[in-house]
């Protein structure tokens, strides 16, 4: 493929030279570390480097050409294309080397604050069940055909979607499922991608040190329904319930199928029972009613069934494939994740990192009707000093004991991030303690439990390190709890 055609359709600030336009092109890179001969390679500004400085080391590992959207440097030692938008002229030239593999295969791409993965578990479950060869992307993992790697970012660089949908149509694959962080769709990497179907859970206070707002940031999820760069998704499955989901209307050419408990909603969840076996409710759609039975427990995998069935339906799976599909999904890695070596209370392990999902996560712990819940939990450093009173005040509201710890510090003090918790928390008279280090904080939680209690440990769910300042250093709340609850005398070890 000649590098006119790679970047057709991209936005060019300047005509490509005829000479250049005519190159055959054998990759497409923005590491300068994976550029070989004939490879195009794209150079991003960063925090703290210009991508403009490695187009010396791309251009002696043989790149053909250097695309940014900075002006030629005078020390450049090959050919030099200025683009308008660099993510999107990466994501126009992905899409053209690969091949336009979106139009081959069903991509649906689900967006919001909370239940994202979780509802792409669901999906993905309902897919392959349905005996489809399929990809699923997100926070935990990224799956192809069966092969799964770790995810890197929740939503991964458009020149690494579009080789994972041009491998999975290569391999005989029909459908992906992605979620979609607002991050991606802001900077461009989901830039120009054909979706089938969109999907948005709920929008809650999140990632305001990005996009300072919450209009900003509801602007940047909208995106994925009005096509972003694309035409606009045929279909679009929307959270009735939310109230930022009642303002994304149906574009033009999209079908619109709204989900939720309360009224008004397309497909609404009725009679549902909640307990230590999973749910068991009906969706009611059109008159019509489908019977769901699910190992995952509580009112917020509602939300998420309900998206997930909503979203399958569009894919025109068949209403037993659906319910089939939800009931084989039996547990998604750090979401409600039980540690169990026998001991007489419960113990969880929850991504919960916002107030609202905080809330969700203890709100399914005390429908299960336990004797006391335990509340761990800590706030990220180096992100959104205001939402972190609002946690400390949730977890207080509803627990009947908490640990305050350390999440991620970054770059942060960790005493200092605690003392934003605790103006929230001192909002209520909770019995609490604060330990900085998070796995002695693990230690106090459990030691604190007793028999028909559940401790919750929040804020890391599926993640195996935590970042200190200046160091990463490897850390599994799972691992911890086991090597815990181990030492105090259950589980494996115990004589």
């Amino acid at each position: 493929m000649t590098l006119g055609e790679v970047l057709s359709g991209a936005p060019v600030a300047q005509a490509v030279p005829p000479a250049v336009a005519a190159a055959q092109v054998s990759g497409v890179a923005y590491d300068s570390r994976k550029v070989a001969p004939g490879y195009l390679f794209f150079a991003f500004p960063g925090k703290r480097v210009d991508g403009g400085e490695f187009a010396a080391q791309a251009f002696e590992r043989g790149a053909l050409a250097v695309v940014s959207e900075s002006p030629r440097p005078a020390e450049a030692a090959g050919p030099w294309i200025q683009v308008e938008h660099g993510r999107r002229a990466l994501a126009v030239a992905a899409r053209n080397f690969y091949g336009k593999p979106d139009e081959r295969i069903a991509i649906t791409g689900i967006t919001g604050t909370n239940g994202k993965t979780t509802t792409a578990y669901l999906l993905d479950s309902i897919l392959r069940g349905a005996g489809n060869t399929t990809a699923l992307m997100g926070t935990i993992e990224y799956r192809l055909a069966g092969k799964v790697t770790t995810a890197v970012n929740t939503t991964p660089e458009s020149l690494e979607l579009f080789r994972i949908f041009s491998e999975l149509a290569a391999a005989g694959g029909s459908h992906a499922t992605m979620e979609v962080s607002s991050h991606a769709l802001a900077l461009g990497r989901v830039y120009g991608i054909r979706f089938h179907t969109a999907v948005f859970t709920n929008l809650t206070r999140d990632h305001l040190d990005f996009h300072r707002t919450m209009e900003e940031y509801f602007a940047a999820k909208r995106l994925l329904f009005e096509g972003a760069g694309a035409p606009p998704p045929p279909f679009s499955v929307i959270n009735h319930d939310d109230a930022f989901g009642c303002r994304i209307g149906a574009a033009p050419g999209t079908t619109r199928l709204s989900y939720g408990i309360g009224e008004g909603a397309d497909a609404r969840a009725e009679h549902i029972h909640s307990g230590f076996d999973g749910l068991h409710f009906e969706i009611v759609l059109e008159s019509e009613r489908f019977p769901i039975v699910s190992p995952l427990p509580g009112r917020m995998n509602v939300y998420n069934i309900l998206a997930a069935w909503c979203a399958g339906r569009t894919l025109g799976l068949a209403p037993e494939q659906l319910a089939s599909g939800i009931a084989a999904c039996r547990a998604v890695p750090g979401r409600f994740e039980r540690v169990d070596e026998g001991q007489p209370f419960l113990v969880v392990v929850d991504y919960a990192h916002t107030d609202d999902a905080l809330r969700n996560v203890i709100a399914v712990a005390r429908g299960l009707e336990p004797k006391r819940v335990i509340t761990l939990f800590g706030c990220g450093g180096d992100r959104d000093r205001a939402k972190r009173p609002m946690m400390g005040e949730a977890a207080a509201e509803l627990s009947d004991f908490v640990v305050l710890t350390s999440d991620n510090p970054r770059s942060e003090d960790p005493l200092a991030i605690i003392n934003d918790a605790l103006q929230g928390l001192w909002r209520h008279d909770t019995p609490h303690v604060e330990e900085p280090d998070r796995e002695k904080a693990i230690r106090l939680a459990l030691a604190k439990a007793e028999p028909g209690d559940i401790v919750i440990l929040a804020g890391k769910g599926h993640e195996t390190y935590q970042i200190l300042h200046g160091r990463t250093i490897q850390l599994d709340d799972r691992e911890v709890a086991r090597k815990v609850l181990r030492g105090f005398g259950y589980g494996a070890e115990k004589a």
